[in-house]
Protein backbone atom coordinates (compact mmCIF):
# COMPACT_ATOMS: atom_id res chain seq x y z
CA UNK A 1 0.00 0.00 0.00
CA UNK A 2 2.42 2.81 -1.28
CA UNK A 3 0.45 4.96 -2.96
CA UNK A 4 -2.80 4.44 -1.40
CA UNK A 5 -1.31 5.83 1.33
CA UNK A 6 -3.00 8.65 3.10
CA UNK A 7 -0.59 11.45 4.09
CA UNK A 8 0.65 13.71 1.03
CA UNK A 9 3.77 14.98 2.93
CA UNK A 10 6.58 13.76 5.46
CA UNK A 11 8.67 10.98 5.90
CA UNK A 12 6.12 8.52 6.15
CA UNK A 13 4.94 9.55 2.36
CA UNK A 14 8.43 10.24 1.26
CA UNK A 15 9.51 6.39 1.94
CA UNK A 16 6.80 4.99 0.46
CA UNK A 17 7.25 6.89 -2.82
CA UNK A 18 10.51 5.85 -2.82
CA UNK A 19 10.21 2.48 -1.94
CA UNK A 20 6.92 2.13 -4.81
CA UNK A 21 10.05 3.93 -7.15
CA UNK A 22 12.85 1.61 -6.05
CA UNK A 23 10.93 -2.14 -6.21
CA UNK A 24 10.45 -1.48 -10.22
CA UNK A 25 14.24 -1.50 -9.96
CA UNK A 26 14.82 -4.39 -7.22
CA UNK A 27 12.66 -6.52 -9.16
CA UNK A 28 14.39 -6.49 -11.79
CA UNK A 29 17.96 -6.75 -10.32
CA UNK A 30 16.00 -9.83 -7.99
CA UNK A 31 14.12 -11.60 -10.51
CA UNK A 32 15.40 -15.26 -12.30
CA UNK A 33 14.00 -17.97 -14.55
CA UNK A 34 14.11 -20.29 -11.05
CA UNK A 35 12.15 -17.88 -8.56
CA UNK A 36 10.56 -15.61 -10.59
CA UNK A 37 9.29 -12.78 -8.88
CA UNK A 38 6.98 -10.04 -9.85
CA UNK A 39 4.17 -7.17 -8.49
CA UNK A 40 1.07 -8.43 -8.79
CA UNK A 41 -1.64 -5.60 -9.04
CA UNK A 42 -3.89 -3.76 -8.76
CA UNK A 43 -4.86 -3.35 -5.43
CA UNK A 44 -7.97 -2.34 -4.20
CA UNK A 45 -9.19 -0.68 -1.06
CA UNK A 46 -12.72 0.10 0.08
CA UNK A 47 -14.35 2.78 1.92
CA UNK A 48 -15.82 1.88 4.75
CA UNK A 49 -18.12 5.67 5.53
CA UNK A 50 -19.02 8.62 3.09
CA UNK A 51 -16.55 10.64 4.91
CA UNK A 52 -13.75 7.96 3.54
CA UNK A 53 -15.33 7.64 0.30
CA UNK A 54 -15.08 11.38 -0.15
CA UNK A 55 -11.73 11.39 1.07
CA UNK A 56 -10.39 8.80 -1.61
CA UNK A 57 -12.31 10.52 -4.10
CA UNK A 58 -9.69 13.17 -3.64
CA UNK A 59 -7.11 10.86 -3.67
CA UNK A 60 -7.79 9.47 -6.93
CA UNK A 61 -7.57 13.32 -8.28
CA UNK A 62 -4.34 13.97 -6.63
CA UNK A 63 -2.87 11.05 -7.89
CA UNK A 64 -4.57 9.52 -11.37
CA UNK A 65 -0.65 9.74 -12.44
CA UNK A 66 0.57 7.65 -9.88
CA UNK A 67 -2.14 5.07 -10.67
CA UNK A 68 -4.88 5.53 -9.10
CA UNK A 69 -8.33 5.31 -10.18
CA UNK A 70 -12.38 5.75 -8.49
CA UNK A 71 -14.44 2.73 -7.77
CA UNK A 72 -18.18 3.13 -8.09
CA UNK A 73 -20.42 1.43 -5.69
CA UNK A 74 -22.04 -1.59 -5.60
CA UNK A 75 -19.37 -3.12 -8.34
CA UNK A 76 -19.72 -7.11 -8.86
CA UNK A 77 -17.08 -8.95 -10.58
CA UNK A 78 -17.24 -12.22 -11.87
CA UNK A 79 -20.60 -14.21 -11.85
CA UNK A 80 -20.71 -15.53 -8.09
CA UNK A 81 -18.74 -13.31 -6.38
CA UNK A 82 -19.27 -9.34 -4.99
CA UNK A 83 -17.50 -7.14 -3.55
CA UNK A 84 -18.00 -7.33 0.21
CA UNK A 85 -20.05 -4.51 1.12
CA UNK A 86 -19.15 -2.01 -1.33
CA UNK A 87 -21.63 0.77 -0.72
CA UNK A 88 -19.73 3.28 -0.19
CA UNK A 89 -17.12 2.67 -3.20
CA UNK A 90 -13.41 2.59 -3.07
CA UNK A 91 -9.55 3.16 -4.67
CA UNK A 92 -7.87 1.39 -7.33
CA UNK A 93 -4.24 1.38 -7.27
CA UNK A 94 -2.86 -0.20 -10.24
CA UNK A 95 0.59 0.18 -9.17
CA UNK A 96 0.51 -0.61 -5.81
CA UNK A 97 -0.37 -4.77 -4.84
CA UNK A 98 1.11 -7.75 -3.79
CA UNK A 99 4.66 -9.73 -3.38
CA UNK A 100 4.56 -13.20 -2.73
CA UNK A 101 6.90 -13.18 0.42
CA UNK A 102 8.13 -17.01 -0.01
CA UNK A 103 9.75 -16.09 -3.54
CA UNK A 104 10.94 -12.93 -2.38
CA UNK A 105 12.56 -14.72 0.56
CA UNK A 106 14.81 -17.32 -2.20
CA UNK A 107 15.31 -14.54 -4.65
CA UNK A 108 17.07 -12.11 -1.63
CA UNK A 109 18.95 -15.08 -0.58
CA UNK A 110 19.98 -16.43 -3.67
CA UNK A 111 21.07 -12.40 -4.42
CA UNK A 112 23.70 -12.58 -1.44
CA UNK A 113 25.28 -15.90 -2.69
CA UNK A 114 25.74 -14.23 -6.11
CA UNK A 115 27.68 -11.11 -4.08
CA UNK A 116 29.18 -13.49 -1.89
CA UNK A 117 27.49 -12.42 1.05
CA UNK A 118 28.66 -14.20 4.38
CA UNK A 119 25.13 -15.79 5.70
CA UNK A 120 25.52 -16.90 9.62
CA UNK A 121 22.88 -19.27 11.24
CA UNK A 122 24.16 -17.96 15.10
CA UNK A 123 22.35 -15.77 16.70
CA UNK A 124 23.74 -12.25 18.27
CA UNK A 125 22.45 -12.40 22.10
CA UNK A 126 24.60 -9.63 23.12
CA UNK A 127 26.97 -6.62 21.75
CA UNK A 128 29.66 -4.99 22.66
CA UNK A 129 32.13 -1.90 22.32
CA UNK A 130 35.82 -3.04 21.44
CA UNK A 131 38.53 -1.04 20.84
CA UNK A 132 38.38 1.93 18.54
CA UNK A 133 42.35 2.32 17.66
CA UNK A 134 41.86 -0.94 15.44
CA UNK A 135 38.81 0.32 13.16
CA UNK A 136 37.07 -2.99 15.07
CA UNK A 137 35.10 -1.06 17.90
CA UNK A 138 32.23 -3.55 18.13
CA UNK A 139 32.34 -7.09 19.03
CA UNK A 140 29.16 -9.36 18.34
CA UNK A 141 28.61 -12.28 21.01
CA UNK A 142 27.38 -15.11 19.10
CA UNK A 143 25.02 -18.14 20.70
CA UNK A 144 27.39 -20.74 19.07
CA UNK A 145 30.46 -19.10 21.55
CA UNK A 146 32.31 -17.07 18.93
CA UNK A 147 32.68 -13.68 18.81
CA UNK A 148 33.07 -11.20 15.22
CA UNK A 149 34.23 -7.44 15.52
CA UNK A 150 33.39 -5.38 12.97
CA UNK A 151 33.67 -1.38 12.29
CA UNK A 152 29.85 -1.19 11.18
CA UNK A 153 27.13 -3.13 12.62
CA UNK A 154 23.25 -2.47 11.55
CA UNK A 155 20.57 -3.71 13.83
CA UNK A 156 17.34 -4.79 11.73
CA UNK A 157 16.07 -7.31 14.14
CA UNK A 158 12.69 -6.20 14.77
CA UNK A 159 11.41 -6.77 18.41
CA UNK A 160 14.98 -8.47 19.52
CA UNK A 161 16.68 -5.04 18.38
CA UNK A 162 15.20 -3.44 22.28
CA UNK A 163 17.29 -5.88 23.75
CA UNK A 164 20.58 -5.83 22.04
CA UNK A 165 20.66 -1.62 22.31
CA UNK A 166 19.50 -1.56 25.88
CA UNK A 167 22.95 -2.30 27.16
CA UNK A 168 24.13 0.24 25.34
CA UNK A 169 22.32 2.95 26.70
CA UNK A 170 20.31 3.62 23.87
CA UNK A 171 16.51 2.67 24.37
CA UNK A 172 14.07 1.77 21.29
CA UNK A 173 10.89 0.39 22.86
CA UNK A 174 8.42 -1.87 20.61
CA UNK A 175 5.51 -3.38 21.03
CA UNK A 176 4.31 -6.38 19.99
CA UNK A 177 1.43 -6.26 17.34
CA UNK A 178 -0.18 -9.50 16.80
CA UNK A 179 -1.84 -10.58 13.31
CA UNK A 180 -3.44 -13.84 12.58
CA UNK A 181 -3.59 -14.98 8.95
CA UNK A 182 -6.03 -17.77 7.49
CA UNK A 183 -5.63 -19.87 4.31
CA UNK A 184 -8.97 -20.47 2.99
CA UNK A 185 -10.55 -23.34 0.49
CA UNK A 186 -13.82 -21.13 -1.15
CA UNK A 187 -16.84 -23.59 -2.30
CA UNK A 188 -16.98 -22.72 -5.56
CA UNK A 189 -15.70 -24.08 -9.02
CA UNK A 190 -13.80 -21.10 -10.82
CA UNK A 191 -10.74 -22.19 -12.76
CA UNK A 192 -9.22 -18.37 -11.87
CA UNK A 193 -9.33 -15.37 -10.66
CA UNK A 194 -9.94 -13.62 -13.72
CA UNK A 195 -11.22 -9.77 -13.17
CA UNK A 196 -10.19 -9.67 -9.53
CA UNK A 197 -7.32 -7.29 -7.64
CA UNK A 198 -4.59 -9.05 -6.28
CA UNK A 199 -5.23 -7.30 -2.79
CA UNK A 200 -8.48 -6.49 -2.03
CA UNK A 201 -8.62 -4.70 1.63
CA UNK A 202 -11.99 -4.11 2.93
CA UNK A 203 -13.15 -3.40 7.15
CA UNK A 204 -9.28 -3.60 7.71
CA UNK A 205 -8.50 -6.92 6.16
CA UNK A 206 -6.83 -8.12 3.09
CA UNK A 207 -7.93 -10.82 0.98
CA UNK A 208 -5.91 -12.37 -1.12
CA UNK A 209 -6.09 -15.10 -4.28
CA UNK A 210 -4.08 -18.05 -3.53
CA UNK A 211 -4.54 -20.28 -6.45
CA UNK A 212 -7.84 -22.05 -7.85
CA UNK A 213 -10.59 -21.62 -5.00
CA UNK A 214 -8.45 -19.93 -2.34
CA UNK A 215 -7.97 -16.87 -0.75
CA UNK A 216 -5.59 -15.50 1.73
CA UNK A 217 -7.41 -13.58 4.94
CA UNK A 218 -5.57 -11.45 7.06
CA UNK A 219 -4.25 -9.77 9.14
CA UNK A 220 -5.50 -8.99 12.42
CA UNK A 221 -4.39 -6.20 14.87
CA UNK A 222 -4.08 -7.45 18.51
CA UNK A 223 -1.55 -6.42 21.25
CA UNK A 224 0.69 -8.59 23.25
CA UNK A 225 2.16 -11.70 21.89
CA UNK A 226 -1.08 -14.29 22.21
CA UNK A 227 -3.18 -15.01 19.51
CA UNK A 228 -7.16 -14.63 20.12
CA UNK A 229 -9.72 -17.15 18.83
CA UNK A 230 -12.68 -14.07 19.10
CA UNK A 231 -10.41 -11.52 16.53
CA UNK A 232 -9.72 -14.04 14.29
CA UNK A 233 -13.58 -15.24 14.12
CA UNK A 234 -14.33 -11.24 14.07
CA UNK A 235 -12.19 -10.90 11.27
CA UNK A 236 -13.48 -13.33 9.20
CA UNK A 237 -17.07 -12.87 9.37
CA UNK A 238 -15.61 -8.70 8.34
CA UNK A 239 -17.79 -7.12 11.02
CA UNK A 240 -20.87 -8.99 9.76
CA UNK A 241 -20.13 -7.94 6.51
CA UNK A 242 -18.77 -11.07 5.16
CA UNK A 243 -20.59 -12.29 1.95
CA UNK A 244 -22.03 -15.60 1.64
CA UNK A 245 -19.31 -17.63 -0.20
CA UNK A 246 -16.73 -16.05 2.44
CA UNK A 247 -18.24 -17.83 5.65
CA UNK A 248 -18.90 -20.91 3.78
CA UNK A 249 -15.78 -21.19 3.44
CA UNK A 250 -13.27 -23.69 4.78
CA UNK A 251 -9.92 -23.09 7.03
CA UNK A 252 -7.22 -24.62 5.18
CA UNK A 253 -4.27 -23.41 7.58
CA UNK A 254 -4.02 -20.11 9.83
CA UNK A 255 -1.09 -18.85 11.59
CA UNK A 256 0.02 -16.07 13.51
CA UNK A 257 3.20 -13.45 13.28
CA UNK A 258 4.32 -10.55 15.56
CA UNK A 259 5.28 -6.84 14.48
CA UNK A 260 7.59 -4.35 16.21
CA UNK A 261 6.11 -1.32 16.78
CA UNK A 262 7.62 1.73 18.06
CA UNK A 263 6.32 2.91 21.19
CA UNK A 264 7.54 6.81 21.27
CA UNK A 265 8.44 7.56 17.64
CA UNK A 266 6.62 7.01 13.99
CA UNK A 267 7.55 3.66 12.26
CA UNK A 268 10.50 2.56 10.97
CA UNK A 269 12.95 3.58 12.94
CA UNK A 270 15.68 4.88 10.66
CA UNK A 271 18.31 6.17 13.13
CA UNK A 272 23.00 6.18 13.88
CA UNK A 273 22.89 6.02 17.13
CA UNK A 274 26.50 6.42 17.33
CA UNK A 275 29.88 5.68 15.10
CA UNK A 276 29.40 2.26 13.87
CA UNK A 277 26.07 1.58 14.67
CA UNK A 278 23.01 2.12 12.91
CA UNK A 279 19.18 1.03 13.82
CA UNK A 280 16.66 0.24 11.13
CA UNK A 281 13.85 -1.65 12.44
CA UNK A 282 10.12 -1.76 13.59
CA UNK A 283 8.73 -1.74 10.46
CA UNK A 284 5.24 -2.45 12.05
CA UNK A 285 3.33 -3.51 9.22
CA UNK A 286 5.13 -2.23 6.17
CA UNK A 287 8.26 -4.04 6.01
CA UNK A 288 8.15 -5.34 2.56
CA UNK A 289 6.83 -2.34 1.30
CA UNK A 290 9.35 0.18 2.78
CA UNK A 291 12.55 -2.32 2.17
CA UNK A 292 13.93 -0.64 -0.94
CA UNK A 293 14.05 3.20 1.10
CA UNK A 294 15.16 1.90 4.40
CA UNK A 295 18.06 -0.05 2.58
CA UNK A 296 18.85 3.45 0.58
CA UNK A 297 19.35 5.28 3.51
CA UNK A 298 21.44 2.73 5.66
CA UNK A 299 23.89 2.23 2.07
CA UNK A 300 23.86 6.31 2.81
CA UNK A 301 24.50 6.06 6.56
CA UNK A 302 27.52 3.92 5.96
CA UNK A 303 28.91 5.78 3.40
CA UNK A 304 28.97 8.38 5.49
CA UNK A 305 30.98 6.01 8.46
CA UNK A 306 34.16 5.46 5.51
Amino acid sequence: MGHVFRKASGRGWRLRRRSMELWQEWLVMLNSAENPLKLETPLVQLASSEKEASLMKKLSKDRKALGLELLHPNTTIQNDRVWPENSYGGLISHQDGRLNPLQLQKCLLNTLDTYSVQKLPSEVIHLERGLTTNKQPWLLHLSNGKTLAKEIIIICAALGSEALLKPLGHNIPLTPVLGQVLNLKLPTNNENWSGWPAVLNSEGVNLIPNGRNHMLMGATLEPGICPKTKTLEQMKRMNGNAPNWLQKAKVIEQWSGLRGRPTERPSPVLKKLETGLIVATGHYRNGILLAPASAEWVVEEVAKEE
